[in-house]
């Protein structure tokens, strides 16, 4: 669990091991919790614990193997879901393939984000009549409906036809919801992050608060959601309020930094270009018992990219730790990268060191010799608690990252103009490149370079409508493969019905 960065949180001790059991399918959700209608949150220590609850789930980015970027890289352009082999995690190979069914599409995509909106509306519920200081109250309410809106916004660009559901649910009510339009879902979206843009703070303490969410994140994903909608100007002037003045410091102090590689640096947590962040730890002993429950804590993306059984033999090859060589790049990538200033921090070509005899490894599953560079494992970050070494890399990710903002407020200005302009060469100049002209076609260049690896090349093109040209070649299926099917686990005795062509 990502603790919002606070690490005295045995407060919330009860209340996470209860959840942290519930069962994965979405119609399991609700009895689970029952027991916390009748006497929890009754103060603002519950509470808080009940908002824990709530935040533990954004883990899903990067912790647990079903994580959101290893599995959405592997159903772009720029990656192979690599592995050890064909079979190694049926899920993330499926959607590289672009062969998902509702038996092999990993049922947590959709029941863990379930979990947390059912963890919200139970905390929404009850905090009208919390005993506890009202303003303390109202920044609650506002986190809390924003971490509903990011749980939604992931569930309706994945599946698209789904539940809206914003109230807690009686165990035989559940069978009963139906899904609803994704408009109507997204609307939901713009009301939670409109209430909670009102009430957040504009920053919060870096030693006890960081992770949290804050006025400046909720304008960032409200503007990303308004991007996904087509609603160019409304998108614009959300991400202007956070972006401020190109390459300057915005007025919530986001800034760009001024060097790329940077942002890679493990210790470099909660940085100036840091708008949303899920905060890793080592701390948490996670082990194999308890890996990808929602109780542990460390980045398993890091250890899933690393090449298998790796050797240094001699400089200028790093001493790495082993990984499971998972989302290799494509040759299309590292040929659209190559010569680029990011190539370094983002690809780790192992292809040339093993060629020149500095390194040495074992071939995993469509390996190109192209390794992510940005979550690679590092020796220097391997934890020696007791947990297992491999599960508690303690590497943050970033959701939204103003170089990210940057670039979709220029989309979002149609690619034209001054301040368009300005807001690419921003990007451009903070790793040495000059001015191009701005255009659609250049920003989506720019976003596929710099966001390499993050998880959002197959989401972007989707919304270009490019991915069926994209990836035609691996299996790409028009009007199907844009969202995942839903889960069968999901449709067993409930209202809900199959995305279109998976039946």
């Amino acid at each position: 669990m990502k603790k919002l960065q606070i690490n005295n949180l045995l407060i919330a001790a009860a209340f996470i091991v209860t959840l942290g059991a519930c069962k994965k399918e979405f119609v399991d959700v609700v009895p689970k919790g029952q027991f916390l209608t009748a006497n929890y949150y009754a103060d603002a220590t519950q509470a808080y614990g009940g908002l824990v609850g709530v935040y533990d789930v954004i883990r899903k980015n990067s912790g647990g193997f079903e994580n959101m970027i290893t599995m959405m890289n592997a159903g772009s352009d720029d990656h192979y879901a690599g592995g050890g082999g064909a079979t190694d995690g049926a899920g993330i190979q499926a959607f590289s393939t672009h062969t998902l069914t509702a038996l092999n599409v990993p049922g947590s995509f959709w029941s863990d984000h379930y979990q947390g909106i059912f963890r919200a509306n139970t905390l929404l519920q009850k905090l009208p009549t919390t005993t506890m200081d009202a303003t303390l109250k109202s920044r609650f309410t506002a986190e809390t409906k924003a971490l509903r809106a990011l749980y939604y916004f992931n569930l309706v660009r994945m599946f698209k036809n789904i539940p809206l559901v914003t109230e807690p649910i009686s165990a035989a009510g559940m069978y009963k919801v139906k899904q609803s339009s994704s408009d109507s879902v997204y609307l939901q979206i713009e009301k939670d992050l409109t209430d909670a843009i009102a009430v957040l703070p504009t920053s919060v303490s870096m030693g006890t608060e960081a992770g949290r969410f804050t006025k400046g994140a909720a304008k960032a994903l409200l503007g990303k959601v308004y991007l996904f909608e087509n609603k160019g100007a409304l998108a614009a002037a959300q991400l202007a309020d956070v972006n401020g003045t190109p390459g300057a410091a915005s007025s919530y102090g986001y800034k760009l930094l001024s060097s790329f590689s940077d942002l890679w640096v493990v210790n470099n947590k909660f940085n100036t270009e840091s708008i949303l962040e899920v905060s890793h730890t080592n701390a948490g002993a996670s082990g194999w018992g308890n890996w990808g429950s929602g109780s542990d804590e460390g980045n398993s993306v890091n250890v899933m990219v690393g090449p298998r059984s790796y050797e240094m033999k001699a400089a200028p090859a790093p001493g790495l730790p082993s990984g499971w060589s998972f989302n290799v790049f494509t040759q299309n990538f590292y040929d659209a990268i190559s010569g680029d200033p990011r190539f370094a921090a983002t690809v780790f070509d192992l292809k040339a060191l093993k060629a020149d005899g500095k390194a040495d490894y074992i071939e995993g599953y469509q390996n190109t010799g192209y390794f992510l560079n940005k979550f690679l494992p590092r020796n220097a970050d391997v934890s020696t608690g007791a947990g297992d070494a491999v599960l508690n890399y303690k590497q943050d990710t970033y959701i939204i990252r103003l170089a990210d903002t940057y670039l979709m407020e220029a989309e979002a200005l149609g690619g034209t103009g001054a301040r368009a302009q300005a807001l690419l060469d921003a990007v451009r100049a903070r790793v040495g490149l000059a001015s191009t002209p701005v255009s659609l076609a250049a920003i989506k260049a720019e976003r596929r370079i710099e966001l390499a690896g993050e998880g959002h090349r197959f989401f972007d093109l989707v919304r270009w409508g490019e991915a069926a040209s994209k990836l035609s070649n691996r299996g790409f299926m028009a009007g199907r493969d844009e969202v995942f099917p839903i889960p069968f686990s999901e449709l067993q005795g409930t209202l809900l019905v199959q995305n279109p062509k998976y039946n």
